[in-house]
Order: structure tokens, then C-alpha cells, then sequence
């Protein structure tokens, strides 16, 4: 399908976060004059200065990572911008280079265990958290595969090994799939809930986000393992499922395990607060259209711009509240800085379409 009125509608209206991602991964016609530029225009933006202040003198950004915003009537994130995660995901969503210094002492701090250490022992929780940072890896579902998918985010999941070990537990999670016939196969059940035990193999959020920002597994055969699982998963979950992982004898929630049905994306239906996003990381993992839901996606965006270019989507549904234009865990990308701008909303619905159009097109199988 032919895109330019998408690309010439962006290039007319879009901020500069957007218009930087155009011209840098799809149009790819940017001089070294025009990024740096673009770049300087990037870096003086509210939200990225408040993620630049934050910084400490041992690189590590904010506090904490997915953790606690207040604790015994304690405000410790001032911004939601001060969780260690939220900051990575606005480097990585504003496509900061990972040459950056501000990423490249964030990412030197989280391979430093003493320093690490030291950022989670602000409070008793994250002690605990800390000291068990290694328990739930098979599912992505324990501190340390949040930070090494942050290190993935910021540009820097394919220069470490024990990052890289976690790119093959990641794919394990989707050979796993393939393995089952039904979710009874790997869940228990206490009290009337499922769980999987510390040590399955099972995909989340972050393991999906591991595979999606690092290049070392990519092979053809890997690429169709996690094209044949999500096919799978499709068949064997028809309806959510929702199962805790058990990790200290405790059942603990999982970190968006993908045990829901993700759902193609359609303009009049909001799913999830986190609709487009798993869709379009999917959409990065190279399988282009040999994944039903993707191509389902893809098809209905090209139905919706066929007209002018533009995407519109009715979001005003109740679960459409959980969105914010800072980066969260379970959040849409938002890049446009101001929603109350004309075309704002529309100018980040038709980069994502672009954007994931793009990727479908540009498969490895």
C-alpha cells in the first residue's frame, strides 16, 4: 500500500519526536547536520530534561525501576519520570542514540552490582526484591529481566552476555508454547488460582520487549519458532487467562504475561491500556504478516487510511484512562508532547501506522 499521504500528513503536522523517527527509520533521509539538529530540538524537551535531571552521579536514572512511587505516606517518585523504567522507556520511545552519554552511564550503572545494590535498598520491599532478583527469569517475571529489558531498550541488549543469556530465555518462553496444547499443561492451581512454578518458561511483556530491541537471536529458524507460537497461543487462549507466578512460596502477579488473547488492532475497540504497543513490538520481532494477528493489524489500517493518510481511532473507552503521556509499564507510546495541539492524537495514531505497516513490510521471512 502506498503511504505517502501518511508520511506527507506527519511531515506537515507532527512534533519533533515524531518527525526525527520518520526521517531516521523509515525514510532514512536524514544528513548528520539535520539529526544532530532534530536531536538538539529532542534533547530540550520538558519530559527528556526532567529524565536528564534525574541522572545521579553513578548513572543510574530515578529510583527504583517499576517500584514503589510512594511508601508509609514517603513520596519518592516526584514525576512518574523518576521510576528508573519509565525513564528508559523515554530514552528509548524518544530514540535517544545509545552513544548518549545520559544511556550510556544509565546502562554502566545497571551492570555494576554494587551499584544496583545500593538503588534498591531505599526500602524494605526492595531489599527483598533486590536479594530474589534472579527468581522468575523463565517468565521474564523478577527484577533483573526488567533490567535487562531496559538495557535492551536504550540500544544496549546485544554488547553484554548476560543480557544476551536473557535473549535465549526470552525465546525459550515462545519454544514453550509450542510445546502445550492447553494452559493446564504448566499452570496449578491454589485456593482457586492458577499459577506457573518460579522455574516454566512462559512470555511476558518483557521478555517479548527483550526480543524486540536486541538483533543476536535473530536467525530465520528463531523468527518462525516465535511467528509458529503466536499462532499457537492464539488457538490454545481464547478468552484471559490470568495466572500468578509462585516465587518464595508466594503468588505473586505477573508482569502482563501473554496468557490474554492479544487482539488485532481495530479502530473502534481499545483492548488494554498496552493495545498497540505488544502489537507493534510483535511486528519488530520480523514476522511480518505470518502472524494472524499482525496481519489482521495491518489490514485493518490500511482500510482506515485509505482515504487521506490519516488514522483515527475512538479512544474513549473507559480502559483509555490508564493512558499518559509520561512512559509506563503497561502504556501506549505517546510521542506527540501535547494532545491539546491540532492533530496531536492524530499525528502519533498515523506514525504508528507507518511505523507498523513498515515493520510488516520489511519481515525477515
Amino acid at each position: 500500500m502506498n503511504i505517502s499521504k501518511s508520511i506527507d500528513f506527519l511531515l506537515d503536522n507532527a512534533g519533533i519526536i515524531i518527525q526525527y523517527r520518520l526521517k531516521k527509520e523509515i525514510l532514512n533521509s536524514l544528513t548528520k547536520t539535520e539529526e544532530e539538529n532534530l536531536l538538539e530540538q529532542i534533547y530540550d524537551t520538558p519530559h527528556f530534561k526532567i529524565v536528564r535531571n534525574y541522572a545521579k552521579p553513578n548513572g543510574y536514572i530515578g529510583s527504583g525501576a517499576h517500584s514503589w512511587a510512594n511508601w508509609n505516606g514517603v513520596c519518592l517518585h516526584e514525576t512518574p519520570l523518576q521510576d528508573g523504567e519509565a525513564a528508559a522507556r523515554l530514552l528509548s520511545y524518544y530514540a535517544v542514540p545509545n552513544t548518549h552519554p545520559l544511556i550510556k552511564n544509565f546502562v554502566k550503572a545497571m551492570r555494576d552490582e554494587d551499584t544496583m545494590q545500593k538503588e534498591f535498598s531505599y526500602i524494605p520491599p526492595e531489599i527483598k526484591r533486590y536479594e530474589s532478583r534472579f527468581v522468575g527469569m523463565n517468565s521474564g517475571n523478577c527484577l533483573m529481566a526488567l533490567i535487562y529489558a531496559m538495557q535492551a531498550l536504550v540500544g544496549h541488549g546485544d554488547n553484554d552476555t548476560s543480557v544476551q543469556e536473557f535473549q535465549r530465555i526470552s525465546l525459550k518462553g515462545f519454544e514453550r508454547i509450542l510445546e502445550i496444547s492447553s494452559l493446564d499443561e504448566i499452570t496449578k492451581k491454589r485456593n482457586g488460582k492458577a499459577y506457573i512454578e518460579w522455574d516454566e518458561y512462559f512470555p511476558n511483556a518483557y521478555t517479548l520487549e527483550m526480543l524486540a530491541y536486541t538483533q543476536k537471536w535473530r536467525t530465520p529458524q528463531n523468527i518462525r519458532i516465535i511467528a509458529d507460537a503466536l499462532n499457537h497461543l492464539k488457538t490454545i487462549i481464547t478468552s484471559y487467562t490470568h495466572f500468578y507466578i509462585k516465587i518464595n512460596n508466594k503468588l505473586v502477579g505477573p508482569g502482563w504475561e501473554l496468557s490474554r488473547p492479544i487482539k488485532a488492532f481495530e479502530t473502534d475497540v481499545t483492548d488494554t491500556t498496552m493495545y498497540r504497543r505488544p502489537l507493534t513490538e510483535i511486528a519488530m520481532l520480523g514476522v511480518g504478516k505470518n502472524v494472524e494477528i499482525i496481519r489482521k493489524s495491518a489490514a485493518n489500517i490500511e482500510e482506515a487510511i485509505n482515504n487521506d493518510g490519516i488514522l483515527r481511532a475512538n479512544l474513549k473507552f473507559p480502559k483509555t484512562k490508564g493512558y499518559s503521556p509520561h512512559p509506563t509499564a503497561y502504556g501506549d507510546i505517546q510521542l506527540e508532547l501535547d494532545y491539546k495541539r491540532k492533530y496531536a492524537l492524530e499525528c502519533d495514531l498515523t506514525f504508528w501506522a507507518v511505523q507498523f505497516l513498515y515493520l510488516c513490510n520489511n519481515c525477515t521471512l
